[in-house]
């Protein structure tokens, strides 16, 4: 059975702060929310192996079937104005996994990395990995840096590909970096911090879109994510269309951004 692609009150689940409420006045003046397309969009895909059991398939069916949606989200988003997205392929949690499992996502992405730079070029999307690369292969990391440096010189889309990534390893190792360079207190401010991040050449991200139903956070983007947008969808990760990235879009382009700020409730 197909996961449900229909609007759920889940996708109206608010930010990190608590603070943010639809837009109100659009509803009355007609503005149209997918013309506010976010900046920067980030994604945890979840669902893969859900999508796979449905199915009476192997686990890994579904990690491929996930892998082959990713560059219809990446064209359905540029061509909504999307500058960055960021998706959470691989944290570090996932190599408890077993390890047939694990291998087998660790090729999926090898295969990707050779089979999509051509039509990353093509599309004019910029590739960066975002995460630690220790604990792959040489020949996987050479394809990483090769992905990276063909696709360098791309003005388009940027993709941040968030494998073997957790939120609290960036920031511990952004404290390390601070201390090996002999940053002193006073210095570090959050723009300092936050230039020691693997994201510091995007924007914070505006919305995080969650598909699989879930509404964990899980590890993802926690320093970045300070006033990010949420849109958590029942939708498995494979499943993800056009139709629901735009109830996503337009779910961010109602919400009234506060960043904290409290903003006179005018009465209505």
């Amino acid at each position: 059975m197909n996961a449900p692609t229909g609007p759920v009150n889940l996708t109206e689940h608010s930010g990190s702060s608590g603070e943010n409420r639809l837009r109100s006045q659009d509803e009355s003046d007609g503005a149209d929310p997918l013309a506010r397309a976010p900046r920067h969009v980030a994604i945890i895909m979840d669902g893969n192996g859900r999508w796979a059991e449905q199915r009476g398939m192997p686990r890994l069916a579904g990690h491929r079937e996930g892998v082959n949606a990713i560059p219809k989200v990446v064209d359905a988003l540029a061509q909504r104005g999307v500058q960055f997205l960021t998706i959470y392929a691989f944290s570090t949690e996932n190599w408890s996994r077993p390890t047939p499992e694990v291998e087998g996502i660790i090729q999926l992405l090898h295969e990707t990395l050779q089979r999509e730079t051509d039509r990353f070029n093509r599309k004019n999307v910029r590739v960066v990995h975002i995460g630690n690369a220790d604990r792959l292969s040489p020949e996987i990391r050479d394809a990483v840096e090769r992905i990276q440096d063909e696709t360098s010189g791309n003005t388009g889309l940027v993709l941040n590909v968030a494998f073997d990534y957790g939120g609290r390893q960036e920031i511990l190792a952004a404290v390390k970096a601070l201390i090996r360079e002999g940053v002193s207190p006073e210095r570090v401010t959050e723009e300092v911090f936050g230039s020691h991040h693997f994201t510091a050449h995007s924007p914070d991200p505006d919305l995080i879109i969650r598909t699989g139903g879930e509404l964990r956070i899980s590890n993802f983007l926690l320093w970045q994510s300070a006033y990010s947008e949420y849109f958590h969808t029942p939708v498995l990760w494979p499943d993800l269309d056009e139709a629901e990235l735009d109830r996503a879009l337009a779910s961010y382009g109602n919400r009234q951004r506060r960043f904290g700020n409290v903003i006179p409730d005018t009465g209505s």
